[in-house]
């Protein structure tokens, strides 16, 4: 039995009933991700930043659920799910047990891909942070990202060879072995509409080099992409017809890639973080920005619903909310500046606050002399864990003042193939970052960081350094 996949059928006319839900879904975003909107006045984290750290992998496994599921959504996916379905079985099982398996094999067949996929790009995330310390990397992903973009809002169309397409749509077959044959080879098919939404999966668990988060991540993405199929074939459920709200899907992917590439692209332009502060006011411009682009047409608008004008509002749309996407990634990924009034008045109460220097060798030569201890962070721009570090555990009041004492100086190892880091590396014997050395004032190693840790536990760590 040969199956045939088809490509989607030209979209019927929808309801424009998905501006008022997007709109209702980004507000809830810039909620959650705002910390004085989520009231969280006595802790400065966002809220996804706090369920990260407070309740382990929640949020990462929620959102790349949320993200499968859109995926499934998408016009070179959606149109699958029916004729997929009949391809193993599901819908002549004897039973209903047989028809719940048959879907589940299915669905593990699409898990087993993603997750080796996501578990591999955290094996190699040493690999991916040394790539990203060039320049032309970065730019080189940028253009990626920018070109899936385009093809997201129909500039062109990404599709697999002709005949590769019909290979794989002959693998597979009846019994539950087939079954999950075929939901691996099926992840392939829809490659056109998961290959965008993946490149920035992977380059993200790619930085953050943790395989248990590659491995969830991974899972509960395939979990969402595989649900709809997973309902037919079980349960008989029927899918809403086609349409244009799929359009829209595809655009909302567009707008969330060129974020994405202005994102990186900030590695090669340093300067674009410039843009925004850590601060409520640049949280809630960019939130803003957002609503008023999607109000304007980002998403709901398809550029053949009308004339020039219809073209032009769609590319404000789009302008809009991208930039007031990066502006809200920037001020909450930045860390969070020390109000000037508050050290002026911790400096008149005669506390010694915690400054960095960046030479490592007068640093090293200060705490000698003063008999001081001594704090090394080793930091990269690609390193997410070391942003978190500068984020939520130096700028901690109390850990800024604890660690007042401390000779600080922080060693920028964007660039290995620097000899000068290089060998400062090899003297402290980091492998990898984010790396954080304390010594005390005798010049003996007391703790050693190589992951994230928050404010109250770094805290403890330095009770009893002196």
């Amino acid at each position: 039995m040969r199956p045939a996949f088809r490509r989607a059928q030209p979209p019927l006319p929808a309801p424009r009933s998905l501006a008022p839900l997007a709109l209702a879904v980004l507000a809830l975003g810039v909620l959650l991700l705002s910390p004085s909107a989520a009231l969280a006045a006595e802790d400065s984290r966002d809220l996804f930043t706090r369920l990260r750290e407070d309740y382990g992998l929640v949020g990462g496994a929620v959102g790349a659920f949320a993200g499968g599921l859109l995926t499934c959504l998408t016009p070179c996916v959606y149109p699958m799910i029916a004729i997929t379905v009949s391809v193993f079985g599901a819908k002549q099982a004897s039973s209903r047990k047989q028809a719940v398996l048959l879907s589940l094999s299915f669905v593990m067949g699409i898990a087993v891909l993603f997750t080796t996929l996501l578990v591999g790009a955290a094996l190699t995330g040493n690999l991916f942070g040394a790539a990203l310390q060039k320049w032309w990397v970065n730019v080189g992903i940028a253009i990626v990202m920018g070109a899936m973009a385009a093809s997201m809002f129909g500039a062109f169309e990404l599709t697999l060879p002709e005949g590769l397409m019909q290979r794989l749509s002959s693998v597979g077959g009846v019994g539950y072995g087939g079954a999950f044959v075929l939901g691996l080879v099926s992840s392939l098919i829809a490659a056109p509409c998961t290959g965008p939404v993946l490149t920035g999966v992977i380059l993200w668990i790619g930085k953050t080099q943790s395989v248990l988060l590659g491995a969830l991540v991974g899972f509960c993405y395939a979990l969402g992409l595989g649900l709809p199929f997973f309902l037919v074939g079980a349960f008989a459920v029927g899918l809403p017809k086609g349409g244009k709200w799929m359009v829209s899907v595809k655009s909302f992917f567009g707008t969330v890639l060129l974020v994405c590439a202005l994102y990186f692209l900030r590695y090669a332009i340093p300067a674009m973080t410039k843009v925004a502060r850590h601060d409520t006011i640049f949280m809630v411009a960019g939130g803003a920005a957002i609503l008023f682009g999607i109000l304007l047409g980002a998403v709901h608008l398809d550029w053949s619903d009308g004339g020039l004008g219809v073209k032009i509002r769609k590319a404000l749309g789009i302008t809009a909310a991208t930039a007031g996407g990066f502006i809200l990634w920037i001020s909450i990924e930045l860390p969070p500046e020390m109000p000037h009034v508050v050290a002026t008045a911790e400096a008149a109460a005669g506390k010694q606050l915690l400054t960095w220097e960046h030479s490592e060798k007068e640093a090293m030569e200060r705490a000698q002399r003063e008999k001081r201890p001594l704090m090394v962070d080793f930091t990269a721009d690609w390193c997410g864990a070391c942003k978190e570090f500068t984020k939520h555990t130096f700028s901690d009041p109390r850990v800024m003042e604890k660690a007042g004492n401390f000779v600080a100086v922080k060693v920028d190892a964007t660039n290995d193939e620097d000899p000068a880091v290089e060998q400062v590396k090899g003297k402290y014997k980091v492998v990898g970052l984010p790396t954080v050395v304390i010594y005390d004032s005798t010049g003996k190693e007391r703790q050693r960081f190589t992951e994230f840790v928050p404010a109250d536990k770094f805290l403890k760590a330095l009770e009893g350094i002196d």
